[in-house]
């Protein structure tokens, strides 16, 4: 593919350490809040986080438990606000950190020229604070799930993003984590790199020109560091 012009991130699993020990622990808490019994554990979350989104994911769980569809989306719809609110204080307050080797990368590409975007099916209310405080002002285009209605593995997000930060696909790389991530990107024409965690690593993730086992992987590294125009290629 050349050299970069692009990176595009995801950011649940990819740039962040945040479902298990996030998104979890927030929708476990409005459960409670709420007075409800339901708790996900950690093997429960990870085969509901095949469903993207998390109102959907709250409105799939409790359809299963024999709700009607309307009560469903209804009560999906107002504990998601509640534990959207939840993760905010779970990130203000530290508990969302960057996964090992993505600060490196990100300054790796910086030194380089190479433009950072994000495209993520998360709700913009916490996924801007939490790039804020994580990262700070790196991203140039951020695409969420408030703007794009259709969710991942639909490839409305990455679209839209090549639409606003004018990248050129042939270079421009997605990096993802999970299945429908890597589905999303290839579907708006994108090379997409997997860098896997502990509920993805059993994920199809053939599609991708990479699959790593993280930020430090060493073939991850290398893919990169190959790709970036001067640094890493002996230029001066």
């Amino acid at each position: 593919m050349g050299l970069l012009e692009a990176v595009v991130f995801d950011v649940d699993g990819t740039l962040v350490d945040s479902e298990r020990d996030g998104h979890r622990l927030a929708f476990n808490a409005a459960f409670e809040e709420a007075g409800l019994t339901d708790r996900w554990d950690v093997a429960t979350y990870g085969r509901l986080l095949r469903i993207t989104g998390g109102t959907r994911r709250l409105a799939a769980w409790f359809e299963a438990k024999g709700a009607p569809a309307g009560h469903a989306r209804e009560l999906a719809t107002r504990l998601h606000r509640r534990k959207t609110e939840i993760m905010r204080q779970l990130i203000e307050d530290g508990h969302v950190r960057a996964r090992p080797g993505v600060g490196q990368l990100l300054d790796d590409l910086d030194a380089e020229g190479v433009q950072v975007h994000v495209a993520t099916t998360g709700a913009r209310a916490w996924v801007e604070p939490l790039l804020d405080r994580v990262f700070g002002p790196r991203f140039r285009t951020v695409v969420t799930g408030t703007e794009v209605t259709e969710l991942k593995p639909s490839p409305a997000a990455y679209l839209r993003v090549l639409e606003l930060a004018g990248c050129s696909p042939e270079r421009t790389v997605a990096v993802e984590d999970s299945a429908n991530g890597v589905r999303a990107a290839v579907g708006a024409g994108l090379r997409c790199v997997a860098a896997y965690n502990d509920y993805t690593r059993d994920d199809d993730l053939s599609s991708a020109v990479l699959v790593a086992d993280g930020f430090t992987d060493p073939a991850l590294v290398a893919w990169f560091h190959q790709r970036l125009p001067r640094r890493w290629r002996g230029r001066p």
